[in-house]
């Protein structure tokens, strides 16, 4: 006989919308894939620019690509009023005409690199390293490598703060770790931090290796002093991790 209550067939439309509610939201959380975008577009000036976009269209992808997007354009001198990076890039050769224009006689050539690389991905953390180096004169050009650690789930950027359950735990091994790498390099500890006590840098992001922590040029040291970088790895650093 017939059951003729509807009670039973609520059950299963309730079933099978949570079901298609479930796997509909799946379609956003599956693993990011980048694709890599170059710029062809023939300057004036030494313009070479390619990076990371995430492929799908999903919100998560759209908010890492935003933010991509972002880090580029402060990178690029003068880009403030600038929303898109071809824009922003028009904009540079544009001024380094009017230098030409200005000062025809000057040997002068501004440059302009800027290049991503994703270092590291897992289902909890997504390491992209940007490297920008411009030259538009004087005694160098600037260089500096950021790291940008996206969470994979809601395309949102991690601070460093939020990488660590222990944050002055993690500090004083890193410590041990800056003081061995100063002595492998035969550096003096001395030239660092300008005389402050250690410091965790900026930059900190993940690879195969483990934990990198990247000091920019000027970040603790002089000019002449470079990069600092150095690896922990990470069954060391396991304990202070909060991802």
């Amino acid at each position: 006989m017939l059951n003729k209550s509807p009670f039973g067939l609520k059950k299963i439309i309730l079933l099978l919308v949570s079901l298609v509610f479930f796997f509909g939201c799946n379609e956003d959380v599956k693993p990011l894939e980048f694709e890599t975008s170059i710029i062809n577009t023939s300057y004036k000036a030494d313009i070479e620019v390619s990076f990371d976009k995430a492929k799908t269209t999903s919100d998560i992808a759209k908010k890492v690509n935003t933010s991509i997007t972002s880090e580029i354009l402060k990178s690029i001198p003068n880009s403030e009023a600038h929303k898109t990076i071809e824009d922003a890039l028009k904009a540079f050769d544009n001024d380094y005409i009017e230098f030409k224009n200005e000062f025809p006689e000057s040997q002068q050539a501004w440059a302009l690199a800027i290049e991503t690389e994703v270092l590291y991905k897992t289902e909890n953390i997504i390491t992209m390293g940007l490297s920008t180096y411009s030259d538009t004169g004087g005694a160098h050009g600037n260089d500096s490598i950021q790291f940008l650690n996206f969470n994979p789930e809601t395309g949102n950027r991690y601070s460093n703060e939020e990488l660590f359950s222990d944050v002055e735990g993690f500090k004083k091994l890193a410590e041990t770790y800056f003081l061995d790498h100063m002595k492998n390099e035969g550096s003096d500890i001395s030239e660092f931090f300008f005389g402050k006590s250690f410091q965790l840098p900026e930059n900190i992001g993940f690879n195969e290796e483990g934990v990198i922590l990247l000091y920019n040029v000027y970040e603790i040291a002089s000019y002449n002093q470079g990069y600092t970088e150095f690896v922990i790895p990470i069954e060391n650093v396991q304990q202070f991790l909060k991802i």
